[in-house]
């Protein structure tokens, strides 16, 4: 196994290579972008200014249109290696189709080996897209990878895996965390769908391991990490390394809009005192039994 220097940087898919031929992909990818938007210069120079630059008018008009231009190009790098890279990706996914399951970490396995070239694939547009100055690129990226995530889902501050993932909406992941449907034990590879259901948060730092659920409205702790296959129940929020049980998530229940707002007009009133509200659950749930 080999880890190329060229797959040492970008906030997605593995370093390990099984095969240093699948390079040829990577540097594919990086020269069909930069070819492009070199295309793009050669155009915007030529067209709108040839011979004509060195003259005081035209040179202004060079030099202020120039970092919009810069923007453009960025932004064609992004897409363009994202589409090539969608269209490698379908043709490698017909040779041998993604599936979950436990395999051998090495070459010889048909499954290792057609992940690695998938994720080598999708190293240089990930990358690209991780540095644009607004996350929702990181979205769009997912989305044409296989990922089913929505734009309400804020994504940019973690580290995602890019297939066998589904995210519901109002997803929050924290800065550093990891989410994964990959992970190489020993010499084992396990590839296990991972679902993250609505209005779920994951700590910074964080790594929720392949095959975990995530119920709705629950919440991951920081520095947390749950097991391979854990299912995080609804409305709870889990702490620890492995993840367990912590308290209920008391800021997804019925009524709380209503309790915030007499806690704040009885602040205004009378220097009201806030009262912790998971306690205030508890005694409820007390009540109620």
């Amino acid at each position: 196994m080999s880890v190329p220097s060229s797959l040492k940087v970008g906030p997605n898919t593995t370093l390990i290579l099984a095969k240093k031929r699948y390079l040829i992909f990577y540097i594919f990818l990086i020269w069909i972008s930069l070819f492009t938007i070199q295309f793009e210069f050669w155009i915007y120079w030529n067209w709108l200014y040839g011979n004509n630059l060195m003259e005081p008018k035209a040179f202004i008009h060079f030099l202020l249109l120039l970092p919009i231009l810069v923007f453009i190009m960025y932004l064609t790098a992004i897409l363009v290696s994202l589409i090539f890279a969608k269209i490698l990706l379908v043709i490698v996914n017909l040779i041998h189709k993604p599936r979950e399951g436990v395999f051998l970490r090495h070459p010889s396995d048909k499954d290792y080996r057609y992940w690695s070239l998938r994720s080598t694939i999708k190293k240089w547009p990930l990358w690209l897209s991780h540095k644009f100055p607004f996350p929702f690129m990181d979205n769009i990226c997912s989305r044409m990878f296989g990922i089913k995530t929505n734009y309400s889902n804020s994504l940019f501050e973690g580290w995602v895996d890019t297939e066998f993932i589904e995210f519901g909406k109002n997803i929050v992941v924290g800065q550093g965390a990891v989410v994964q449907s990959t992970v190489i034990v020993g010499n084992l590879f396990i590839i296990r769908k991972t679902i993250i259901e609505d209005n779920a948060v994951i700590g910074s730092q964080s790594v929720v391991m392949p095959g975990t659920c995530m119920k709705k409205n629950s919440i991951l702790g920081g520095h947390s990490m749950t097991t391979v296959g854990q299912e995080i129940e609804e409305n709870w929020i889990y702490l620890g390394a492995p993840a367990k049980k912590f308290k209920r998530n008391v800021f997804f229940e019925d009524g709380l809009e209503e309790i915030i707002e007499r806690q704040l007009e009885g602040k205004l009133e009378s220097d009201f005192q806030y009262e912790d509200l998971y306690t205030m659950r508890k005694d409820k749930d007390n009540k109620n039994e």
